[in-house]
């Protein structure tokens, strides 16, 4: 007689071992805890991001100086605690404090800069007349008339942009004075950052990089290049830019240029972008003092913005960098937008820093996968 199937006795399921169990367990609790201490650590993500960057930049510097100390001496471990206060708190002073005075006095001019276009409006009717007319032409003929615009209503929404853009700057300066005492403590909590930076990095590092499951070679691979890339993005574009808005103030200040603070940060704003750069300030800012009558002095002044401002770059940016970046500016520049967009101002360095750390992580990862395949 041929069995059913009924009558086969189907085989256990296979139990997995107790070691396997607990790896699961210890995985869930793993991942839940590191979302945890993400939500832990998530408020103060930019003091750590912006101390760890100046801890970088400035930690040769600082490892120059206690080289020769004792590290287990009371003397030396008394002037280790003394340099790395020192730096802490010299690197707020020299770097942040100016940002909060560049801030308020940029808030000042713009202010005041919105009042005098508004008055212009007023006093010299028929030169904005004109040039209102010339850059209605201009969009008409470089749209093949598909955008008709009018003197009037270019004025109107000038005139509308200003009111609205003087009611922003007004609410701004107040958010900008009651925000004071939240920037003060964030300096506050930089300075503690950037202390224990200075004085146990190796051993705080160490704990991070031993959590990560990656094999050590890697490891020590992505956080040498975390280290350059943090240099070169800091000397390459940061400071690059911070030079030519120098520049640029001190060509608007010469000029006698209204609001020359404020031009010289758009300038700093500019420079990331390609091709263009420090020239989408400078430009129309000449050819309108042209415009206004006085064409020699908008002559020379566009000729020496050309020269020490936007020339500048290509000298600068090539001494800096030396080719330690190999990635093409054009990628640079969405890499900064979409940094920007994702992360407010901090994107300016997070997102070259992510996009060239992908980059850095693919080739690992195609290096081992091909080992293994080898």
């Amino acid at each position: 007689m041929i069995p059913s199937m009924s009558d086969v006795p189907t085989p256990p399921a296979e139990i997995p071992p107790p070691e396997r169990i607990q790896n699961y367990v210890f995985g869930v609790i793993l991942i839940l805890l590191l979302l945890m201490v993400c939500r832990l650590f998530a408020p103060f993500f930019t003091v750590l991001l912006w101390s760890t960057m100046f801890y970088v930049l400035l930690s040769p510097l600082h490892r120059r100086l206690i080289k020769r100390l004792d590290p287990k001496g009371p003397k030396g471990i008394i002037l280790k605690n003394i340099w790395s206060a020192v730096f802490a708190v010299g690197t707020v002073v020299i770097i942040l404090l100016p940002l909060l005075f560049v801030s308020f006095q940029c808030i000042v001019q713009l202010i005041d800069l919105i009042r005098l276009v508004r008055e212009v409006f007023s006093t010299k009717p028929d030169v904005l007349t004109d040039l209102f007319g010339y850059i209605a032409v201009f969009i008409q003929d470089i749209t093949a008339g598909q955008i008709l615009l009018t003197v009037d209503a270019i004025q109107t929404s000038i005139l509308d942009l200003l009111s609205s853009s003087l009611q922003d700057m007004i609410h701004i300066s107040s958010d900008f004075a009651w925000n004071v005492g939240s920037f003060l403590f964030s300096l506050v909590l930089i300075m503690f950052s950037l202390f224990f930076f200075y004085m146990d990095a190796p051993y705080l590092s160490h704990l991070v990089l031993h959590a990560i499951p990656i094999r050590k070679t890697y490891l020590s691979a992505l956080v040498v290049k975390f280290m350059d890339i943090t240099r070169n993005l800091f000397l390459g574009y940061v400071i690059v830019a911070f030079i030519q808005a120098i520049m640029g103030y001190i060509i608007f200040s010469i000029f006698q240029v209204k609001g020359a603070l404020v031009f010289a940060v758009l300038i700093f704003i500019c420079v990331f972008i390609p091709m263009i750069g420090g020239g989408l300030v400078w430009l129309p800012l000449g050819i309108i003092r042209i415009i206004g009558g006085d064409i020699l002095g908008g002559s020379i002044f566009l000729i020496v913005s050309g020269i020490f401002i936007s020339i500048l770059d290509n000298f600068l940016r090539p001494m800096f960098l030396q080719d330690r970046i190999q990635l093409h500016p054009l990628i640079i520049f969405f890499a900064i937008l979409g940094g920007v967009s994702a992360f407010g101002f901090n994107g300016i360095i997070l997102g070259p820093m992510v996009v060239i750390l992908f980059l850095t992580v693919l080739d690992l990862f195609l290096t081992e996968h091909k080992m293994e395949t080898d």
